[in-house]
């Protein structure tokens, strides 16, 4: 299903790793419930921190019977359904236009634009799941 990774070796970067994800899955969770918080970035996050540091930790997020359905169909390949890319896209461009306007150099600004147009196409590039 997915790629085998190397775990880091540095404990103190394994724990790291570990927070970091922890931290993730918790910003998802509350994403879920939360419509400012996107979920499926949040759990991508939290799964790439986990198969760094632990594998049980990345097991448990993947069958997870209600978060593995957000992680599950981007990482086996067949996208990001496309209720997730709308929403993504939508709180994408809600807060990149404040980010761009708070920041006040110009270079930043154009570089804050070219990158939320970039992620933008990447996603809307993405194929959708099939519905079972």
């Amino acid at each position: 299903m997915v790629k085998e990774y190397k775990q880091v070796r540095n404990p103190l970067l394994r724990v790291l790793l570990m927070i970091a994800g922890g931290v993730c899955v918790i910003l998802g969770v509350i994403g879920i419930f939360l419509p400012v918080l996107p979920t499926t970035p949040f759990l991508l996050l939290a799964a790439a921190c986990y198969v760094r540091s632990s594998e049980r930790f990345y097991d448990w997020l993947l069958s997870h019977p209600s978060l593995g359905q957000y992680v599950l169909p981007y990482l086996d390949g067949s996208g990001m359904p496309r209720k997730a890319k709308r929403y993504t896209l939508i709180m994408l461009w809600l807060t990149m236009p404040l980010a761009i306007y708070l920041i006040p150099l110009w270079p930043v600004r154009i570089l804050l634009a070219l990158i939320g147009t970039s992620v933008s196409v990447y996603i809307i590039r993405l194929p959708e799941p099939t519905e079972p």
